[in-house]
């Protein structure tokens, strides 16, 4: 890949329009609440004082102690998102003019920019089959622009895939309580990854953002001979989309199922774009779903 092509100028112009979007919706003045964990979370108990909130006596406690106690609460913390992104060589295909890890980096960009409009804190690793680039979470405006030259920058895309080993670095030193959002097209996938997915939910709020081009999903009708290449291995396999246009799309339809059944299963969530549809109003319907109690 010699250049990415993203427009970091007109991502820019289009951010005041996306967060004025989401503030319309509500979404950035109560997008925390939707996330496990937020708010005020138990401490343990004191005894009760005049002058304390008697609406936090816990009569049930208190019965068994023989002693007045009240709940102690801890006050809400800020929240943290923490991106990891696959920048390998398979987010670089496309079957339109916008490739998957241009459609990922302004997805990236845009929520990075309404969390730390918000106040919060953002950072994100970038992954192939190795961590190729982190960024620790922050919440200063020049976190923003790091975040902005870093995903622009061609040198950090293409390789391998390996789900697993960026699940196990990110775990090594990201908070517990972190909202972690897998940003990926979940192509060849391998090893133990659905383990370390499990251990991830059991310290962070879990979100998959499965990426897809058009082509990704359904193929295109021809008649002809059509040379497909492996852009991992590199190897080629010249087909006939028609002759097998219905095997494919059963075959991405019962992956697709599959793996939105392996996070849910895990205690993930789990949401999906494709690069043909801007993703503002799918993040919206995500949040609102969430905010309900849905998945």
């Amino acid at each position: 890949m010699e250049k990415l092509k993203i427009d970091l100028s007109e991502i820019v112009k289009r951010l005041d329009i996306i967060t004025k979007d989401m503030v319309s919706t509500r979404m950035v003045g109560n997008y925390k609440s939707v996330f496990k964990g937020r708010g005020l979370e138990f401490e343990g108990y004191k005894e009760y004082t005049p002058g304390d909130d008697a609406t936090l006596i816990d009569w049930k406690s208190s019965k068994k102690s023989n002693k007045l106690l009240i709940k102690e609460l801890e006050e809400e913390r800020d929240l943290t998102l923490f991106f990891l992104i696959d920048v390998s060589s398979t987010m670089a295909c496309s079957s339109i003019k916008k490739l998957k890890s241009e459609y990922a980096a302004e997805f990236v960009a845009s929520l990075s920019y309404t969390t730390l409009d918000a106040g919060d804190s953002v950072g994100f690793a970038m992954f192939s089959d190795q961590i190729i680039k982190r960024m620790p979470p922050a919440r200063s405006k020049h976190q923003f622009y790091a975040i902005l030259k870093t995903l622009a920058n061609p040198l950090f895309y293409g390789g391998d895939y390996n789900l697993a080993e960026a699940l196990k670095f990110t775990m090594s030193f990201l908070e517990k309580g972190s909202i972690l959002m897998i940003v990926s097209d979940f192509i060849g996938l391998k090893g133990d990854w659905q383990r370390y997915l499990e251990v991830a939910s059991g310290k962070f709020d879990v979100i998959g953002v499965m990426v897809n081009d058009p082509a990704d999903v359904i193929l295109p009708e021809d008649s002809h001979q059509v040379m497909l290449e492996d852009p991992i291995a590199g190897g080629q396999l010249l087909v006939i989309p028609d002759q097998i246009k219905d095997r494919y799309e059963e075959h991405v339809e019962a992956q697709r199922r599959t793996m939105k059944r392996i996070f849910l299963k895990a205690n993930c969530d789990f949401m999906e774009l494709s690069t043909n549809k801007p993703f503002i109003g799918e993040i919206i319907k995500f949040f609102n779903k969430r905010a309900g109690g849905g998945r």
